[in-house]
C-alpha cells in the first residue's frame, strides 16, 4: 500500500495529463475537430464584434465610394463648363480639346490633345484655358496634336505689361516653381512695373496675337544683370490641364483677349539683350 502510494504521488498527475491527452486526442479525431472548434468560438464570441458591423463596414465604404465618384465627376463638369465659357465668350473658331497625353519627364514642357488635322488643329495654334494662354502646336497628326507649353524653359515668348506697356519676353524656369511661374526679362533698363501687373503677349511676339493673358507680375529684379527681371504667377492652371481650347493660328486676336490700356508715353523699346531669342 505505501508502495502504491509513493508511486501515485511521483507519478500520479503525469499520468493524469497523458491520459486527458490522449483521450481529448480521440475525441477530436472521431469529431473531426468540430467539438474543439464550437468550443473556441464559445470562448471568443465576447470579444468578436456584432456580425453585422461587418456588412455595415462594407456598406459604408461603398457609399464613400460613390461620393467620391460623383464629387469627381462634379470637378470634371466644373472644369467642362468652365471651358464651354471660354469657348462661347471667344470666337467660333475655338475648338476643345482634351489633354491625353502627358510625360512625366516633360511635365512642364510639353501635352498631348486628343484632337488632330483632322479636326481641324494646325501648327502654330494658339491654346487657351480658363486663365489664360496655355501654349502653342508644335506637331500635328491626323487624330492628335503636341503642344509647346509656356512653362517649358526653352521657350521664349514676347510679353508686355498691360498697364504700362513695358516690354520684353519670357520664359519658362526649372526647380520648385516651374509650371506655376515663369521669368520675364525686360528690354527696357528701368522698366515701370509693379507687383500684380498683369501681362499679356506682345505686339513684338512672333508666337502668338498681341493681348493674351499671361499672368501677373509677382515680384521684381531691377538689380538683375544683364536686364531687369520679374517673376510672372502664370493664371492658367499649366499643372492639371484636362480640357483645352484650340484657336487657328493668329486667334483669338487682342480684342478677343484682353483690352489694354493706350501705350504709355514713357515706355521705350529696345533690342532684345539677347539677340539669338526670337520670342
Amino acid at each position: 500500500m505505501f508502495t502504491v502510494r509513493r508511486w501515485w504521488e511521483r507519478y500520479g498527475t503525469q499520468t493524469l495529463l497523458i491520459g486527458l491527452a490522449i483521450g481529448t486526442a480521440a475525441i477530436v479525431r472521431q469529431t473531426q475537430g468540430v467539438w474543439l472548434m464550437e468550443t473556441y468560438q464559445g470562448l471568443t464570441r465576447p470579444f468578436q464584434g456584432n456580425p453585422n458591423q461587418a456588412a455595415l463596414q462594407i456598406e459604408n465604404a461603398q457609399v464613400l465610394e460613390l461620393q467620391q465618384r460623383l464629387i469627381e465627376l462634379q470637378n470634371r463638369n466644373q472644369r467642362l463648363e468652365e471651358l464651354l465659357g471660354l469657348v462661347q465668350g471667344k470666337k467660333p473658331e475655338a475648338l476643345p480639346a482634351p489633354v491625353i497625353g502627358r510625360s512625366a519627364d516633360h511635365w512642364w514642357q510639353q501635352i498631348i490633345l486628343g484632337r488632330g488635322s483632322q479636326d481641324g488643329v494646325q501648327v502654330n495654334s494658339v491654346v487657351m484655358a480658363p486663365g489664360g494662354v496655355v501654349g502653342r502646336v508644335s506637331q500635328v497628326s491626323p487624330h492628335a496634336s503636341r503642344v509647346v507649353l509656356l512653362s517649358d524653359a526653352a521657350n521664349q515668348v514676347g510679353v508686355t505689361v498691360s498697364r504700362s506697356r513695358a516690354t520684353g519676353y519670357m520664359k519658362g524656369q526649372t526647380g520648385e516653381n516651374a509650371g506655376t511661374q515663369v521669368i520675364m526679362q525686360f528690354f527696357d533698363k528701368v522698366p515701370d512695373v509693379r507687383k500684380g501687373d498683369t501681362v499679356v503677349t506682345s505686339s513684338f511676339s512672333s508666337k502668338f496675337p498681341a493681348g493674351l493673358p499671361v499672368g501677373r507680375i509677382e515680384s521684381i529684379d531691377l538689380s538683375k544683370s544683364p536686364a531687369p527681371e520679374a517673376i510672372i504667377q502664370l493664371t492658367a492652371p499649366i499643372g492639371s490641364l484636362e480640357w483645352v481650347a484650340v484657336y487657328p493660328p493668329g486667334v483669338p486676336n487682342q480684342a478677343d483677349a484682353l483690352p489694354n490700356p493706350e501705350p504709355s508715353p514713357s515706355s521705350s523699346f529696345a533690342p532684345s539683350p539677347s539677340p539669338s531669342a526670337q520670342p
